[in-house]
């Protein structure tokens, strides 16, 4: 066998702890109905580069899993998806709104550095009305507790298909 007849053998994959969705379904439920009413009055594919980039702070492979199948349906690009864990160092790939959507994803996620700083929320306020402010606040916040979900009880990333759970 030649080196590119090789099978790569890839990590197995790692167990769940427990599925929240069969043991707390009415706190499941609840969660996507949150969801679902805190992703209105952001655009698609902002609602989903915050998701993503949330994720990545908090190390959430199923979520960052979800909403990059999801970006990509939503018709982002990879090349902006793939930027986003250096998004300072590659603002151009993003508008100034994004750049202050993702400004105070981080802020609102890292929140052991201490409070969302004044300048942050400033420069986010300058780019979406207070609805919309609101309404991103909302998706910064769900998405967090999602990737505590998800992280704490080890979902297994690699199985979503776009749009399956919307």
């Amino acid at each position: 066998m030649t080196t590119n007849e090789a099978v790569t053998a890839y990590a197995p994959e790692h167990t769940p702890r427990l599925d929240m969705a069969t043991l707390a379904p009415e706190v499941y439920k609840a969660m996507i109905r949150l969801d679902a009413a805190a992703g209105q009055g952001v655009e698609p594919k902002l609602r989903e580069l915050v998701k993503i980039r949330a994720s990545q702070l908090n190390h959430c492979a199923f979520c960052l899993d979800m909403h990059t199948k999801d970006a990509l349906a939503a018709g982002e690009s990879m090349e902006r998806i793939v930027q986003l864990s250096a998004w300072e160092e590659s603002r151009h790939f993003y508008t100034e709104r994004e750049a202050a959507a993702l400004e105070l994803t981080e802020a609102v996620t890292v929140l052991t550095d201490g409070f969302v700083p004044d300048e942050v929320w400033a420069r986010a306020a300058a780019h979406f009305e207070e609805k919309e402010l609101a309404a991103l606040v909302a998706a910064i916040t769900v998405i967090n507790s999602w990737n505590r979900f998800a992280v704490t009880t080890r979902m297994v990333p690699g199985h979503y298909r776009p749009g399956q759970h919307g």
